[in-house]
């Protein structure tokens, strides 16, 4: 899987809070990646088994005025994979901050 900035930022996204569901309009706003790329990036991360999908429960968001939701977890495999994603963006210059070339005053 190609490494890219989006990938790098869902990666960390789910990494920060392994154990709990997340719902991709979170995950969107979390990282700022936008729909049209972070469903494609679950997609492929659900095909490699490294996250699972499921639905929130209806009975939970009745009367809510919307429908369930459906949330992804990380599996065990995932939080290795997505692990070693995040520690090669972390070695990687191209996934560093960029310094701020901004001039003051003028």
């Amino acid at each position: 899987m190609q490494i890219t900035h989006a990938l790098v930022s869902v990666a960390l996204a789910l990494l920060s809070a392994p154990d709990e569901k997340h719902w991709g309009y979170e995950l969107s706003r979390q990282t700022g990646v936008r729909s049209g790329v972070l469903y494609p990036i679950l997609g492929r991360l659900l095909d490699r088994g490294w996250i699972e999908d499921g639905w929130e429960d209806a009975m939970e968001v009745r009367g809510k005025k919307r429908p369930p939701r459906r949330y992804y977890t990380v599996t065990p495999e995932g939080l290795e994979e997505l692990g070693a994603i995040s520690h090669r963006a972390a070695a990687d210059a191209r996934f560093q901050p960029r310094p701020n070339l901004g001039f003051a005053g003028a």
